[in-house]
């Protein structure tokens, strides 16, 4: 007679520290990669303000700033986007449900910013010309995916 109920239960025991585990994984996650947008973020700072002349170019800080860019987009995204860790679903993220709902063209915008980076690596230390050049082309990846896939503030 009580043996739905108690099944009940023992599946509900069981089955919470699956889902700390998957909410601990989750908020790893979303730790893990608002980190790489900081850091990326971060090293575009100083070649964004000698592109827009409110410091001097340097080529060193440029091309220094461009090889970390380089090397962040270079991180394996995988484990970065577990499903169930969008804006609305899970707490502290801005990432919309569409990225796991069309990944496809999420990791097209995400290859469209590896090429970009790559160029600037190519050309931050070759002057303030070159290095504007590069940068348009890194911020319209980083705003085509932002417009698509981020809630905005």
């Amino acid at each position: 007679m009580h043996r739905p109920l108690i099944a009940a239960a023992l599946a509900t025991s069981l089955c919470a520290p699956f889902a700390a585990h998957a909410n601990e994984a989750g908020e790893a996650a979303v730790k893990a990669r608002q980190s790489l947008m900081t850091l990326i973020a971060y090293n575009l700072g100083p070649m964004a303000q000698m592109a827009q002349g409110r410091v001097d170019y340097d080529a060193e800080v440029a091309q220094a700033a461009a090889d970390n860019l380089y090397t962040l987009t270079r991180h394996s995204q995988e484990r970065l986007w577990p499903e169930g860790t969008a804006h609305g679903i899970f707490e502290g993220t801005a990432a919309r449900p569409e990225i796991w709902q069309n990944l496809e063209e999420f990791s097209n915008l995400y290859a469209t910013l590896q090429g970009a980076a790559a160029t600037m690596q190519g050309a931050a230390g070759d002057g303030l010309q070159a290095l504007q050049g590069a940068l348009g082309d890194v911020g319209g990846a980083c705003r085509s995916c932002h417009d698509d896939f981020r809630v905005s503030d």
